[in-house]
């Protein structure tokens, strides 16, 4: 049954390769990773929190990276601020970053946590609280070892309009996690 499934996923547009473990589970390759920072952007923005939503798994304080709760809020903040920094530096984002070029290993370990997105929605236990953290600290990571904005003298570049725009598709992720539960996304920290 796996290498059937596996062999009609080989002919779907976008698939790069489709490799069947022993398992029978399925490691499928696409040809754009980045494409999920345009599928996070264009989806709906998630809905208020209803009363009595549950409050959050982890407190605010202390503010280190030992506690989770900080290292998820810092990082909706930091994208942000991301997002700002760019715009004051010249770097063109929008519609027209080339997810294409989010393919360096700290780009891709921030576009896996982003496509778990879609089953974490339609889960009855999405595990919002694990699966935050876990892209928080994928994209404090890229932040610090793959800049997405320019360092010095270096000039704005395409990579740079790509790595802010999957910082807005995390941040909108985050703010939507933190909201499902029950917890207002900070404005500054």
């Amino acid at each position: 049954m796996a290498e059937w499934l596996a062999a009609r996923l080989r002919t779907v547009p976008g698939i790069r390769r489709v490799d069947v473990r022993p398992n029978g589970f399925l490691v499928i390759g696409v040809a754009t990773p980045g494409e999920i920072v345009e599928d996070v952007l264009a989806a709906p923005v998630a809905v208020p929190p209803q009363p009595g939503a549950s409050a959050a798994p982890w407190p605010d304080f202390p503010r280190t990276w030992d506690n989770p709760g900080f290292a998820v809020r810092y990082a909706y903040v930091r994208a942000g601020a991301v997002r700002r920094w760019a715009r004051d530096l010249g770097v063109r984002t929008g519609a027209a970053a080339r997810p294409e070029l989010l393919d360096g290993p700290f780009d891709r370990a921030v576009l896996r946590v982003l496509a778990e997105l879609p089953s974490r929605r339609e889960s009855r236990d999405p595990g919002w609280a694990a699966y935050l953290e876990r892209l928080a600290e994928a994209y404090h990571t890229a932040v610090e070892r793959a800049a997405p904005i320019p360092r010095g003298d270096e000039p704005p570049s395409e990579l740079h309009a790509a790595r802010v725009r999957m910082g807005e598709a995390v941040r909108r992720v985050l703010g939507e996690g933190l909201v499902e539960l029950g917890v207002a996304p900070p404005g500054k920290i």
